[in-house]
C-alpha cells in the first residue's frame, strides 16, 4: 500500500508521516499493525469531536437514507442546509446570512468576491505571513512569497501589512475593498493579536468604508474557548470565513456576512456566486450534529480548562513558549532543527503532532475539543519524555 500511495497519489511533501490507517475512534487513530496513536492534531483542527463521534455518524447515516445531492446549491430547500445556516447565523448579534461551500479556501474566494461587490472597489489588504488557502484568490492574499512565487501571476490588487503593527493601518484607504486577516495567525506560529490590534483595524475599516473579513477557518467553532475567535477581541467583522471544525470531520466551508451584503450575490449578475456541491446535505447534516454536540456537551467552556492542563504539563527547558488560545496551541521549540525529530519520535511512541506552515520551531497541538483531561496529560508526558531524551 505504501508503494501505491507514493506512486499513484499526488503528494504534498517529500516526507509524509506515512501511517497506514486501519481505523480511528475517539482521540485515537489505529494503523494496520494494530498500533494506536493519541491524536493531538485532530485532522489539523478539523475533527472537533475526534473520530467517529456517534452523533455525527448517525446524522450522516440518517441523511443517506433520505437523499444526497439533488440540485446545485441555493435552488431547492433542503433542511440540513437551512438548519445549519440558522445555527451559524444565531451566533451573531445582527442579521447575518450564511453561504455554504466545500472548503475553507472556497469560502475565502466567496468572501473576497462579496467584498468587491459590496464596495465596488478592488484593492485588498492582507497580512504578511498569513495563510488563507491554496486556490489562486486565497494564495493572492496569503503573505508568504516562498509559497506563492512558483505560481505567479496571482490575482492583482493585493497589498500587505504587518500583523499587530498599528502604524501599517494607514495603508487601509478609501481605495480598499476589504482587509482580510486571520483572527489568530495560524501558519505564522499561532500569533495572537495584541494592543487592541483587531479593534483598531475594525475602526480603520469603518473610517474608510472598507469591509473587515476575518478568517476563522481554524479559530472558529469553539477552538479558542469562544465560539468565534473574534469574540475575545470585542469586535464583529463584516464577513467571516469558516471551515475545518464546522463539519465534524467532513469537508465543508462557509462565508457569513450581513444579509444586506449577501443578498447582492443574487443579481447584477444573477448567479454571482454558485457551487454544485457546496452545502451537500450529508455534510450539512454532519455539521449540524457537530454544532449541536459542541453546544450540548459544553465543550467550549471546558476548552480553557484544557488549555491550562497543557500549559501546566508542558514546561520544559527545550520549549521557549506556548502560543495560542484554547486548544489552538503551538509549543515553540528553542531550535528549529529539533522539530522534525520530535514529531518523528513522538509518532514512534504513539503521539501524533504536526508542524506549522511557516514557523519552523512550532509543534502543533490542536486535539479534539472533547479529548479527556487524562489523554491530554498522557500526550504531554510522551512529548516531555522525547524532549528529555533529546536534552540529555
Amino acid at each position: 500500500m505504501k508503494e501505491d500511495f507514493l506512486k499513484y497519489q499526488g503528494q504534498t511533501s517529500p516526507f509524509p508521516l506515512g501511517i497506514e490507517i486501519e481505523k480511528a475512534e475517539g482521540s485515537y487513530i489505529y494503523d494496520t499493525q494494530g498500533k494506536k496513536y493519541l491524536d493531538f492534531v485532530a485532522g489539523v483542527s478539523a475533527n472537533s469531536l475526534g473520530h467517529q463521534h456517534s452523533r455525527v455518524t448517525e446524522a450522516i447515516k440518517s441523511q443517506l437514507d433520505l437523499y444526497t445531492h439533488v440540485m446545485v446549491y441555493g435552488e431547492f430547500i433542503q433542511s440540513p442546509q437551512v438548519e445549519l445556516c440558522k445555527l451559524l447565523s444565531q451566533t451573531f448579534p445582527d442579521n447575518y446570512s450564511v453561504y455554504l461551500t466545500n472548503s475553507g479556501t472556497e469560502a475565502c474566494e466567496g468572501a473576497l468576491k462579496l467584498a468587491k461587490r459590496v464596495t465596488n472597489r478592488y484593492e485588498v489588504i492582507a497580512a504578511e505571513n498569513s495563510y488563507h488557502g491554496n486556490t489562486q484568490g486565497s494564495m493572492s492574499v496569503s503573505g508568504v512569497e516562498r509559497q506563492n512565487g512558483a505560481f505567479r501571476p496571482l490575482v492583482p490588487g493585493v497589498r500587505f501589512i504587518e500583523f499587530n503593527n498599528l502604524e501599517h493601518l494607514e495603508k487601509i484607504t478609501i481605495n480598499t475593498a476589504a482587509v482580510i486577516l486571520e483572527t489568530i495567525q495560524g501558519g505564522a506560529g499561532f500569533i495572537v493579536p495584541k494592543n487592541d490590534y483587531l479593534l483598531n483595524v475594525s475602526k480603520r475599516c469603518k473610517e474608510v468604508g472598507a469591509l473587515l473579513i476575518l478568517d476563522e477557518i481554524q479559530t472558529g467553532i469553539g477552538r479558542t474557548g469562544r465560539f468565534w475567535g473574534f469574540e475575545h477581541f470585542q469586535i464583529v467583522p463584516d464577513i467571516v470565513i469558516t471551515g475545518k471544525g464546522l463539519g465534524g470531520g467532513m469537508p465543508i466551508g462557509a462565508f457569513i456576512a450581513k444579509k444586506q451584503y449577501m443578498d447582492l450575490l443574487k443579481e447584477n449578475p444573477t448567479l454571482g456566486h454558485i457551487t454544485t456541491f457546496g452545502g451537500h446535505p450529508v455534510i450539512a447534516a454532519a455539521g449540524k450534529a457537530a454544532l449541536e454536540e459542541i453546544k450540548d456537551a459544553h465543550l467550549i467552556e471546558f476548552t480553557i480548562e484544557k488549555e491550562k492542563i497543557i500549559r501546566n504539563h508542558l514546561q520544559h527547558s527545550l520549549i521557549e513558549e506556548i502560543r495560542g488560545k484554547g486548544l489552538m496551541l503551538a509549543a515553540i521549540l528553542k531550535d528549529p532543527e529539533l522539530t522534525p525529530v520530535v514529531v518523528r519520535r513522538c509518532l514512534e511512541k504513539g503521539l501524533i503532532l504536526f508542524f506549522l506552515l511557516f514557523e519552523k520551531r512550532a509543534l502543533r497541538i490542536t486535539p479534539p475539543l472533547n479529548i479527556s483531561n487524562q489523554e491530554l496529560i498522557d500526550g504531554c508526558s510522551i512529548l516531555k519524555e522525547v524532549l528529555d531524551d533529546l536534552h540529555s
